[in-house]
């Protein structure tokens, strides 16, 4: 069956630094993940900033308990995939589980996500210093770095479950200094998973580089979902922070469409998606 290709985009691209200017300029970031072409190009489509191709897949696309099983050579596969689907929207690519223990490990994974995958960014989770010190060395190579903080998957079992982080006060504490500390390392974008509200603001608040919430409350500088959640179709129930946007609309790219809307207009996410 033969495919259409999407139309070349009428928008300016999203870049590394325009990142920076919509945080300075007080414009809402959209992102949201993908995993295939086809529903990259609903994304390029709707006029989505950012694009994540998650280790997420390994839940919502495979079927695990969580994301630890995804390996390397599946997440370049899938960001090739999402890459082609994609023409203003820029690309942000997880270095999955392990990618990342040691400096060597992390320049070849992010060398393979980026030249071979086609994304302009990966994301790497946590802040510890072996960390920071791959964080700097993926930036000190032109491999610009998404950080990941507060309830990040691969930590699931040190956590023992999926559990919001960040509520006693030495958590908080923690939690902003890491934060400054992986923008002092070089990271150019921050995503905040699974902690409250008011902690959101706070980081955001700390730090000069953007930051991208899910279930960290509504004053990051953008939010991001995964589509299986805000389209209603992950099995079982859906996360206190999400909200399914395709119920009363007709299709998948009225959804994408209406979730960019109202996380530009601060709609969403509303308190009852926060944490106290």
């Amino acid at each position: 069956m033969y495919v259409q290709k999407a139309n070349a985009p009428t928008r300016k691209p999203v870049t590394v630094p325009s990142l920076r200017a919509m945080k300075a300029e007080g414009r809402r970031i959209v992102m949201l993940t993908a995993y295939d072409a086809s529903f990259a190009a609903q994304l390029e489509m709707a006029g989505v900033d950012v694009a994540l191709v998650g280790d997420s897949l390994g839940m919502v696309v495979q079927g695990h308990a969580s994301t630890l099983s995804v390996t390397l050579d599946q997440m370049v596969y899938h960001t090739g995939m999402v890459a082609r689907g994609l023409h203003a929207t820029l690309l942000v690519a997880d270095l999955p589980f392990m990618a990342d223990r040691d400096v060597p490990h992390a320049l070849e994974a992010g060398a393979r996500l980026v030249g071979e995958g086609g994304a302009a960014m990966v994301k790497i989770e946590g802040a510890s210093p072996h960390i920071l010190e791959a964080i700097s060395a993926l930036t000190e190579r032109v491999i610009p770095v998404c950080s990941h903080l507060g309830l990040t998957p691969q930590s699931v079992h040190k956590f023992g479950g999926f559990r919001i982080q960040g509520r006693a006060q030495e958590a908080a504490d923690a939690l902003v200094a890491q934060a400054q500390a992986v923008e002092a390392a070089g990271a150019s974008l921050l995503v905040l998973e699974g902690i409250p509200s008011t902690l959101g603001e706070r980081i955001t608040r700390a730090v000069s580089i953007p930051t991208i919430g899910i279930g960290a409350g509504p004053h990051c500088d953008g939010q991001v979902l995964v589509i299986h959640d805000m389209l209603g179709i992950t099995p079982g129930k859906r996360p206190k922070f999400s909200k399914d946007f395709l119920a009363g609309r007709d299709s998948v790219a009225a959804a994408i469409a209406a979730y960019a809307e109202e996380v530009r207009s601060g709609a969403f996410p509303a308190p009852e998606h926060g944490f106290d």
